[in-house]
């Protein structure tokens, strides 16, 4: 629908990129200077396609995701795998960045994956995922978007992350899965809205994101970024 890729549009403007701190302006802002990244889980319209970085890799498991990934041409390189099976050498990208992918893993998986992530940057890892655990399951026919793991604020500060508060207060939203509304073309930030009328919902919750991108503890989602000792 028309008014579903005018929010996505607004949400890549820059003004209100830094008055409401959305996810965009904050990846442009952190891959600023980064000449190449790793894009783990990459799904089929990742926010990396709005950030101005010369060397773009994609991992995506779930090949219809990828397939149109490669039709918008988001990234130069794309590799079909398992974000917890795939290997690279020490250093070998600026940024590694995975947005929306953690909870999707088992714990263990998902900290042995952290750990290869960080080995893997030179400057930084970037890592998005709901505020604690939400449940969800299957969609798009993707067995993988099941939601097997939850991760809070002060777990990800301790393990040297700072962390940001996404799409406004938590109790605003919920998962996709739990609402019948939700067809697979609709974009996220409406998507997860949990009353109705939703467009109304997303106002306030952007409102509300003002706040809650200082005060993590009460957003719906996190944005994380550690620097990596070089």
């Amino acid at each position: 629908m028309f008014i579903y890729k005018l929010i996505d549009c607004l949400y890549s403007l820059p003004f209100l990129g830094w008055m409401f701190h959305t996810r965009v302006y904050c990846l442009k802002k952190e891959l600023s200077g980064c000449g190449s990244v790793l894009d783990l889980g990459c799904g089929p319209n990742s926010p990396v396609q709005f950030c101005s970085v010369p060397k773009k890799v994609g991992v995506e498991l779930f090949r219809p995701y990828l397939e149109s990934s490669q039709r918008k041409k988001i990234h130069n390189q794309y590799i079909l795998g398992d974000v917890t099976e795939v290997a690279f050498k020490p250093k070998s990208f600026d940024a590694v960045i995975l947005i929306d992918v953690l909870e999707h893993l088992k714990k263990t998986q998902g900290r042995k994956l952290i750990k290869k992530m960080e080995s893997w940057a030179k400057k930084k890892v970037i890592l998005t995922t709901p505020n604690g655990y939400l449940k969800q399951n299957v969609l798009d026919q993707n067995c993988f978007q099941l939601h097997r793991s939850g991760w809070s604020v002060d777990e990800l500060r301790k393990s040297g992350y700072r962390v940001y508060g996404m799409a406004g207060w938590r109790f605003l939203r919920t998962s996709k899965s739990a609402l019948s509304w939700v067809g697979e073309k609709e974009e996220d930030e409406v998507s997860t809205i949990r009353f109705s009328p939703r467009l109304f919902w997303l106002v306030v919750s952007e409102l509300t994101q003002i706040v809650t991108y200082f005060w993590p503890e009460k957003s719906f989602e996190i944005f994380c970024v550690k620097e990596v000792c070089k």
